[in-house]
């Protein structure tokens, strides 16, 4: 089971979250649930450091 990247809270399957690769190095996947979408929160790829909201 996938876990945010900003909370590292286990995605439940059909909860609504995001998944996209790093838009720095694309050689991460980045999970964000809904809470820490719309909070705002950051997260940063273990790959390469690139932070973002």
């Amino acid at each position: 089971m996938p876990k945010c990247s900003s909370c590292s809270k286990t995605i439940v399957p059909k909860e609504n979250f995001v998944r996209f690769v790093c838009p720095s190095c694309g050689g991460v996947v980045i999970v964000r649930c809904r809470k820490c979408r719309e909070l705002g929160r950051p997260y940063k790829c273990p790959k390469c450091g690139f932070e973002g909201p």
